[in-house]
């Protein structure tokens, strides 16, 4: 009788925990969303056709580009900076990576309201030098919130594009410059391209983090850049229809599941060719 592997060992007690804290709670939510009030697929009939669920989908998905647009752009120069730069930049790039990670969500989305508000530090700011006459309203619409998103995002995606930029073949960057290209051609045509595949992942990373955000929409939209998280809230606690909540968290873990079976497809090329 062959023995059990060691890493079988080792990862039991993990598979374990993950599947009595995520697994059997989501066949519970998955049960709920056929039987809730009544047995059949009714509620993802409505899910799927009601349009305020249809609009709140939309505005989830747009939000979620948008974030992830500004967070990759953003993360590529810090990261560029950080693996690129001198020893003092790579320290201070490395501070602004980590000190996000030891504030908590909730704490950095009340800095962005107090920031942003009419009565906040930025309008005060520009009304003191008559940059404006009026505050600008940068909170309560989907502007605030993809800004509190994209600021707590960004050093997410950081990771794969640093790991992308280290595995980099330095030899491609020389023999550019050597046949003359410019810097900036070097880097457009040759550095973006040959670190596109950390692209990909922070954009998928930071997508599949998005689509589940509820603290940063609900306290910077106040309740009109209403996102998917919020409306599953909204089904279950103010409007009790849990079948239906149900159904719209199932949908929503399953677009969770696909970005995150194409991120690691991504991820392993290798693998991908294997098969």
């Amino acid at each position: 009788m062959k023995s059990i592997p060691r890493y079988i060992l080792l990862l039991g007690p993990l598979l374990l925990f993950l599947g009595l804290t995520y697994v059997l709670p989501f066949l519970g939510v998955m049960r709920w969303s056929v039987t809730q009030p009544d047995l059949g697929f009714d509620q993802y009939a409505t899910a799927l056709s009601d349009p305020l669920i249809l609009s709140v989908f939309l505005r989830t998905l747009r939000i979620c580009a948008l974030v992830t647009v500004f967070s990759v752009i953003g993360a590529y120069i810090v990261t560029l900076l950080w693996i690129r730069g001198g020893p003092v930049l790579r320290l201070v790039m490395e501070l602004c990576i980590l000190i996000p990670f030891w504030i908590s969500l909730l704490t950095r989305a009340f800095g962005w309201l107090a920031m942003l508000s009419n009565r906040g530090i930025l309008n005060g700011w520009m009304e003191s030098i008559g940059l404006i006459n009026e505050p600008l309203a940068m909170v309560r619409n989907e502007f605030g919130v993809i800004v509190g998103m994209s600021h707590f995002l960004l050093p997410f995606a950081v990771f794969p594009l640093a790991t992308a930029m280290r595995n980099l073949d330095e030899r491609a960057l020389m023999a550019a410059r050597g046949m003359g290209a410019s810097r900036a051609r070097v880097f457009w045509q040759v550095f973006v391209p040959m670190t596109g595949s950390g692209i990909l992942g922070a954009a998928l990373v930071v997508f599949v983090f998005a689509l589940g955000f509820f603290v940063t929409p609900a306290i910077l939209g106040g309740g009109r850049s209403v996102m998917v998280a919020e409306l599953i809230y909204l089904y279950i606690f103010q409007n009790p229809n849990w079948g239906l909540a149900a159904a719209i968290s199932v949908i929503l873990m399953l677009t969770v599941g696909v970005l995150m079976a194409l991120l690691m497809r991504i991820a392993n090329p290798a693998g991908r060719g294997n098969g």
